[in-house]
C-alpha cells in the first residue's frame, strides 16, 4: 500500500466542507471532497447518526461497512437541530464552511431553521449543494428518493436483466454513486466560478436526472435520431432487456466457454475478423452475414452459438488470455475480490490503510490520481460524535 501524499500539496487544502447529508450519495461526495484535501465535518443526529450505521451486516467498529464506504476522511458532531444551542451551532458552521452539502427533502432544512435562501444572501461566497430524489419543483419535492426505487422509475430496471426475465436492479447503488459524481461536478464547477467571481451558488442536482443522463445511448433512441421529425418522448423505439447483449454492437456480450462466461468486445469489423481467425473460424468474417457490425447485430441469434461452439474448446481464462494477447478485448467474469487482485496486477495499488478512533482497517482508493498520486484520505471513518468536544468547542470561539 501507497503512503498518502503530503497534505500541504492537497487540492483542497484549507477548504471547509459541511456534510449534513446522509445514506450515500450526499456523503460519497464529502468523502471525495476529503480524500482532496478538504477538512469535512459530518453533521449527524445524536444517539442515531447516519441510518447507514444500522446498514448491518457486515458490521463496522463505526456500526457498518455500508457507513464506512462513504465516510472517510470526516469529522463527525453530533447536533440535535431541534435544539436552540445545538441549531446555531450549526448555523456558525455553515457560516465557516465553504461548501454544504444536504439531502433532506425539497424544504427540509428551511423547516431545521436552516434557510438555505437566506445563508446563501449571508454568506454570498458559499456553495450549497442541494440533492433530492426528483428535485424542488411541487410535482417531485414530496417523493423521498431510493435508489433501488429511481432504477424502476427512471427505466433502468426496464433494460436491465436477462432477455426473457424480469427486470433487475443493479448490483450496487447506482443512482446514488452517479449522482454523487454530478454532485461534485456541479460543486467543483461552483468553487471554480467563486475563484473567479467570489460568488458561490446553489448547486442541485436530482437522483432521477443523474440516472436518466446515465442512460446515455438507450435514452437517446427513445428521444429519437437527430435530423429526424421530432417524436415525443416514449413514442420511439423503447430499448428491451437484452442480458449481457449490447443493442448495437454484436459481439459485445458474455459468450459461453468450456467452463463459464466470458465477457467479449468486438467494437469494430477489424477486431471481428482478429476475433474469428483466433477461434479458428476466419470463414465467419467473410460471411454475409457477419462482414459488418450492423449486419451481425441483424443475425446475432445465428452469429452467437457459432461463437460459442469455437469457444467451448478452451476455458474463460484461457481465451482471455489468448485475446490479449492478440490485443482484443475480454475478461472472465471475476469477484469483487477477484477484481481487486486484477487492480493490483495491473498496477492500479486499490486499497489503502485507513486509521483513527474506529480502529485500522483498508479501503479502496481514490480513483482520482494527481501527479501520478492516489488522493486518497487515510483517516478512518469517524465514531457518531466522535469530535463533538473539539469542534463545539471550535465553533464557540471567535470565527477567525
Amino acid at each position: 500500500m501507497t503512503a498518502a501524499p503530503h497534505p500541504d500539496d492537497a487540492p483542497f487544502a484549507g477548504l471547509l466542507v459541511a456534510d449534513l447529508s446522509r445514506v450515500l450519495a450526499g456523503p460519497l461526495v464529502g468523502a471525495t471532497l476529503a480524500d482532496l484535501g478538504a477538512r469535512v465535518i459530518k453533521v449527524e443526529q445524536p444517539g442515531t447518526g447516519d441510518g447507514t450505521r444500522a446498514w448491518s451486516p457486515p458490521a463496522s467498529a463505526t456500526g457498518s461497512t455500508y457507513f464506512d464506504s462513504a465516510n472517510r476522511g470526516k469529522e463527525s458532531v453530533a447536533l440535535d437541530l431541534g435544539a436552540p444551542a445545538d441549531l446555531a451551532l450549526a448555523r456558525e458552521l455553515i457560516a465557516r464552511a465553504d461548501v454544504v452539502i444536504e439531502n433532506f427533502r425539497p424544504g427540509g432544512a428551511t423547516r431545521l431553521g436552516l434557510d438555505r435562501d437566506a445563508l446563501l444572501a449571508e454568506h454570498p461566497g458559499l456553495v450549497w449543494c442541494s440533492i433530492t430524489g426528483y428535485g424542488a419543483q411541487p410535482g417531485g419535492a414530496g417523493r423521498a428518493g431510493y435508489d433501488f426505487v429511481l432504477q424502476a422509475a427512471s427505466g433502468l430496471m426496464h433494460i436491465t436483466g436477462d432477455t426473457e426475465g424480469p427486470p433487475t436492479k443493479a448490483g450496487v447503488a447506482l443512482v446514488d454513486v452517479l449522482t454523487a459524481k454530478d454532485a461534485l461536478a456541479g460543486i467543483l464547477a461552483a468553487l471554480l466560478r467563486r475563484g473567479r467571481t467570489g460568488r458561490g451558488g446553489l448547486v442541485e442536482v436530482a437522483l432521477l436526472s443523474s440516472i436518466q443522463a446515465a442512460l446515455v445511448n438507450q435514452l437517446q433512441a427513445v428521444l429519437g435520431p437527430i435530423g429526424a421529425e421530432a417524436v415525443p418522448a416514449g413514442v420511439a423505439a423503447e430499448p428491451r432487456r437484452a442480458g449481457s447483449a449490447h443493442p448495437s454492437i454484436v459481439p459485445y456480450q458474455l459468450l459461453e466457454t468450456g467452463d463459464g462466461p466470458l465477457a467479449v468486445a468486438v467494437g469494430t469489423d477489424g477486431q471481428f475478423r482478429a476475433f474469428a481467425a483466433l477461434l479458428g473460424a476466419p470463414e465467419l468474417a467473410g460471411d454475409p452475414r457477419f462482414a459488418t457490425n450492423p449486419q451481425r447485430v441483424a443475425h446475432r441469434e445465428a452469429l452467437v452459438p457459432l461463437l460459442e461452439a469455437a469457444l467451448a474448446a478452451g476455458t474463460a481464462a484461457v481465451w482471455e488470455q489468448r485475446m490479449l494477447a492478440a490485443g482484443l478485448v475480454a475478461s472472465r467474469v471475476r469477484t469483487i475480490g477477484e477484481g481487486l487482485a486484477l487492480a493490483a496486477e495491473v498496477g492500479l495499488d486499490p486499497v489503502r490503510e485507513v486509521r483513527g478512533a474506529a480502529g485500522v482497517g483498508r479501503q479502496l482508493a481514490s480513483p482520482i490520481r494527481i501527479d501520478g498520486v492516489a488522493r486518497t484520505s487515510t483517516t478512518a471513518p469517524p465514531l457518531l460524535g466522535e469530535h463533538d468536544a473539539s469542534v463545539r468547542a471550535w465553533l464557540s470561539q471567535p470565527a477567525p
